[in-house]
């Protein structure tokens, strides 16, 4: 015999489902007075049904609109937060750029001996660590010599020759500096109009 044919030859078991009868509630209770006459009170019930609906709408809004606005707020603070970071970052890289200036004029000079070697070897290593911890924070040396004049990242202060093709950077006299694409020094050098 199939599974089928089982199930039809098995007694028909019919689920008992227990019906409970909803809880009464008192019409007082709810602050309403209903009329004797059914159809005044069917009246009443629908419009107090409908206020409650108009009210749990509003409540509804309301609870979205503050939501949003927390959303907003938290998205706001956290922006904030960022922006606040960021220039902290920047006053401290700022105020680090002339330690850097430094070690560029003390490496500019010539080692004569054994010693100065050493210790010229030692500041270029200082230099180069100082820097690397700046440009992990987004700093980068602005390029200068042998590029086209940018006055967005470039201040002249010397210029020579007579050209008016193109003006060039000849000479670098101090470094300029970019931190996360912003300029935060411009480099100063000496242009050549080619």
């Amino acid at each position: 015999m199939t599974e089928h044919e089982e199930q039809e030859q098995a007694p028909f078991e019919a689920e008992i489902v227990e019906v409970h009868e909803p809880e009464r509630i008192d019409p007082m209770s709810l602050g309403l007075v209903l009329p004797t006459d059914a159809d005044e009170r069917e009246q009443v019930l629908l419009a107090a049904l409908a206020q409650a609906q108009a009210d749990a709408s509003a409540y509804l809004d309301d609870l979205q609109r503050v939501a949003a606005e927390f959303d907003n707020y938290r998205k706001r603070t956290q922006r904030d937060m960022t922006m606040s970071i960021e220039r902290a970052s920047e006053r401290v890289v700022e105020r680090m750029l002339p330690v850097l200036d430094t070690f560029d004029a003390a490496l500019a000079t010539e080692a004569s001996t054994p010693a100065e070697v050493k210790l010229l070897d030692g500041m270029i290593s200082t230099r180069d660590q100082l820097l690397e911890v700046l440009k992990a924070e987004g700093l980068e040396v602005i390029p200068a010599v042998g590029e086209t004049f940018d006055p967005e990242v470039h201040e002249a202060v010397v210029a020579s020759g007579d050209g008016t093709e193109s003006i060039v950077v000849a000479t670098e006299m101090r470094k300029g500096y970019r931190l996360k694409e912003k300029v935060i020094r411009a480099a100063l050098v000496a242009v050549n109009h080619e």
